[in-house]
This record gives C-alpha cells, structure tokens and sequence, in this order.
C-alpha cells in the first residue's frame, strides 16, 4: 500500500537548536558577517531550504543565537543567597559571555525588545524588587545596572576583538598608553599621569565587578537612608 501521509516539512537530522549551536560556532569564528545561510548549510551537511523551516532569516538567527547563549548563561551562572549575589551573579555571567561571544553586545543594544534583552532585564529586576527598591526608582535602577554592565562588558569584548584582529598583545599595548600618559603636561593632566602605573597593571574583570560594586553598595545605601 503506496504511503499517502504528506511529505514531512522537516530533516530528521536537524533541529532548531543545531542550526543555532552551528550559527553561533559561525558567529564566534567570524562574527555577523561570516554567518551566511551558504556557510551554515556546508557546516550542518544540509540545504537552505531545510534550515527556513526553522528559521525565517539572518536577523532571526542571530537574535535566535544571542538568547541561546544568554539563557544557558543566566541559568548556568547567575545564582547566589541574596539579592545582590544574584546581581553581582548576572553581571558576571554577562561578563563571560561577552568575553567569549563578542558579537552578543551589538545584538543586545540593537534588540531592546528581544528575548535576550528582556531575560537579562528581567534578571536584574528581580532581585532589585527584593531588595525593596521604591516602585519609581525600579526603572532608573534596572537601567543605570543593565547600561552599565552591557557597556562595559561589551567595550570590553570589542577590546579583545581588536587587540586579536590586529595581533596585539595586551601587556605592549597597556605599556604604551601607560608611556604615554607619564609624558603628558602635570600641570594640564594630574590625574591621566598619576593613573599611568595604574592603568599598566589593571585587570579587566577586576575594573569591571568594582564597578558593579559601586551600584550595589549605591542602591543599598539609598534602600537605607
């Protein structure tokens, strides 16, 4: 008896979580411009038109990308005992992210109204409404941290990437600025000249917890006063 059923719409072998894997594996190689349908199709063994049935264009993949990795992040890493531990948390594993996944900040900052943008938004709400943050001041709060922590973190990613395109090495490039700094006029930059040393030894992750400390200790003083 011949098989009537309607041809199946999609690839055993695929899956929208393996076009996202192998979407941000391109991202990570090559950043948005190296993630192409064509490139995609040669990594999953696959065609074009397999994929559409998932996804319906680039811009939908790549935001399909960031919230993946944003989600397994939060999940994986923003845990603690308090509210601030929570907070502390999620900046952290904002910070990881973009350290290893540059092209996630350009996406955040593009998609306000996307899954990726409102899961971390909502990350941080949480804990700041259990820290009995005044209903008026919830929005200021939550938007002083996320710009924070998403510039930061994403400057930072936009550094590294720099730094590898260009085949720098972290400890010349800080030696120079910090050379350069020590040249300047005392009396026009006293304290661009006394940060020189500073600048030299500083650690990236270390600027960036202190920081988001700064909040914290703010929002808890203010919650007190």
């Amino acid at each position: 008896m011949a098989n009537t059923s309607p041809p199946s719409r999609r690839d055993d072998a695929l899956s929208k979580d393996r076009i996202v894997d192998a979407a941000i594996a391109l991202l990570d190689a090559a950043g948005e411009s190296g993630l192409t349908f064509r490139a995609l199709s040669e990594r999953l063994a696959t065609g074009p038109g397999a994929i559409y049935w998932y996804v319906a264009n680039k811009a939908d993949l790549i935001k399909a990308a960031c919230d993946a990795v944003m989600s397994r992040a939060l999940i994986d890493g923003a845990h603690g005992t308090t509210p601030v531990d929570r907070l502390r948390a999620v900046a952290l594993a904002v910070f990881g992210i973009m350290d290893r996944h540059a092209w996630v900040g350009p996406v955040l900052a593009r998609a306000p109204a996307e899954p990726p943008a409102i899961r971390l938004l909502e990350h941080l709400g949480q804990p700041l409404v259990a820290l009995d943050v005044p209903e008026g001041q919830l929005w200021p709060t939550a938007n002083a941290l996320l710009s924070y922590i998403v510039g930061v973190a994403g400057q930072n990613a936009a550094n590294a990437q720099f730094a590898r395109t260009h085949k720098l090495r972290r400890s010349a490039f800080l030696d120079d600025i910090a050379e350069a700094w020590s040249r300047l006029d005392p009396g026009e930059y006293p304290f661009v000249r006394r940060m020189a040393a500073v600048v030299a030894a500083h650690d990236d992750l270390d600027d960036f917890l202190a920081g988001v400390d700064l909040i914290l200790d703010g929002i808890q003083k203010r919650r007190g006063s």
